[in-house]
């Protein structure tokens, strides 16, 4: 029984303290598209300059996911991310004291700066810390955060906001920011060096499969143009972008979009956000983690069912279409929740390929490729999403543009995601081609 005890403990306590981390990361995002109209209010920003304001987080937080991913690789999880928590703390204070739009867009690009490494730390870490058979559902307990932190988040900031004013969501996302930083900090180790994991959990970590810790063979550009070149790769960097798209949009623009088209109040659009939150972090936990090991467990092929669940969640992510039609409140949320609920069971399969077909040691520069990808749309949707409003004085065209995106990642996972087995290592397939070379002259 302790041995059982000892074997099912420690991994899981990182993984929570990863999704902890995961949900301060968001808090400090959603602040400002919650406090968004009192904050337009002062500042005098039309929907198009919101846009550019919503969008300015992304600017350095996309920029910086390859950069992070070959950082992760070379330095590893524990530096990068104990620096980036610190970096993205001190951002959240800045934005709090922030006199005009020239430093609020500054904060949330020191916000990008600081949070750019966390989603590819986060997922280099469960490649380390779980077997094979057990990091879908790992990847989902951390990655369903991100939804579950808008449920909870958004009706709280609200309050903060209605109450205190917008200000005063900022000074509380930073100090949470700061409270985690610490405890990150003081508890993560990876796993060759925690002297809380027991022999027995170490080993069966490792023989699941886990990823050896160890740098890439070759330099940060060799890595990364091989894997460019790797078709099922480029496969996953569109169906994420794709989905990315609507994430950030949804992100960015609902709490405002209930704002103005629903004529809601700040307060109520806040309960009525976090609706599709909820129901995405269910979604995500039970199906994109829980059924999805359970089926690869019970024998079925691996590669069929996380592609079936990428096509099914991208389907259902098409509901936003019905958002687009609709002038009732009730059937708008509804439909969103249909979309989100089928979109994140994409996002947790998404973050686990890199840890299923990365070569030894580039499991973060791949990460950081398809993160970098997926957030490049967190540039692209908000500003597009505020110009359109601006220009048509509605959303529908909005959701329209999301859903013709969702078909070209949908395709992209059908016919370019070809498998999930690890791709040949970089050095060993030019050594056979060098030998094959020399066995013909």
């Amino acid at each position: 029984m302790d041995g059982e005890y000892a074997v099912k403990k420690r991994r899981w306590a990182i993984a929570c303290l990863i999704a902890v981390g995961v949900i301060v990361n968001y808090f400090d995002r959603i602040n400002m598209s919650v406090a968004l109209k009192p904050l337009s209010e002062e500042f005098h920003l039309t929907p198009g300059q919101l846009g550019i304001l919503l969008s300015a987080f992304a600017w350095s937080y996309a920029i910086l996911q390859i950069p992070a991913g070959t950082l992760l690789d070379k330095i590893g999880v524990k530096w990068v991310a104990r620096i980036g928590t610190i970096i993205w703390s001190a951002a959240c204070f800045l934005t709090a004291i922030a006199s005009g739009q020239g430093l609020v867009i500054l904060s949330r690009i020191l916000l990008g700066i600081g949070e750019a490494p966390y989603f590819p730390a986060a997922t280099k870490a469960i490649g380390y810390w779980f077997p094979r058979n057990e990091r879908g559902t790992a990847i989902a307990l951390f990655d369903a955060q991100s939804k579950l932190s808008n449920a909870i988040g958004t009706p709280i900031i609200a309050w903060v906001v209605s109450e205190w004013g917008w200000r005063t969501g900022f000074y509380a996302t930073a100090i949470l920011s700061l409270i985690y930083a610490v405890a990150f900090w003081i508890s993560y180790r990876d796993p060759h060096e925690d002297k809380r994991l027991s022999k027995e959990e170490y080993t069966y970590i490792v023989e699941g499969g886990s990823q050896k810790i160890g740098e890439p063979p070759g330099n940060v550009w060799e890595n990364l143009r091989y894997l460019l070149t790797k078709r099922k790769v480029w496969g996953a960097l569109i169906g994420f972008a794709a989905y990315g798209y609507s994430w950030f949009l949804f992100l960015t623009w609902l709490p405002g979009y209930l704002v103005t088209e629903m004529h809601m109040s700040i307060l109520k659009s806040g309960w009525y956000s976090s609706i599709p939150w909820i129901v995405g972090t269910i979604s995500e936990l039970v199906i994109g983690g829980w059924l999805i090991d359970r089926l690869v467990n019970k024998g079925y092929n691996p590669t069929r069912v996380r592609k079936t669940f990428l096509v099914i969640g991208m389907l259902l992510g098409m509901s936003v279409i019905g958002a687009a039609f609709t002038s009732n409140p009730n059937i708008a949320i509804l439909c969103i929740s249909i979309a989100l609920g089928g979109l994140v069971i994409t996002s947790s399969i998404a973050y686990s390929i890199p840890t299923f077909i990365a070569p030894q040691g580039t499991v973060g520069t791949l990460v950081g490729i398809l993160t970098f990808g997926n957030n490049s749309m967190a540039i692209l949707a908000p500003i597009i999403t505020g110009f359109i409003v601006q220009a048509t004085g509605s959303f529908m065209y909005a959701f329209l543009v999301a859903a013709v995106i969702l078909i070209i990642g949908m395709f992209s996972y059908v016919f370019l995601l070809t498998d999930l087995e690890p791709i040949e290592p970089m050095l060993e397939n030019s050594t056979r081609y060098d030998k094959k070379n020399i066995s013909t002259q």
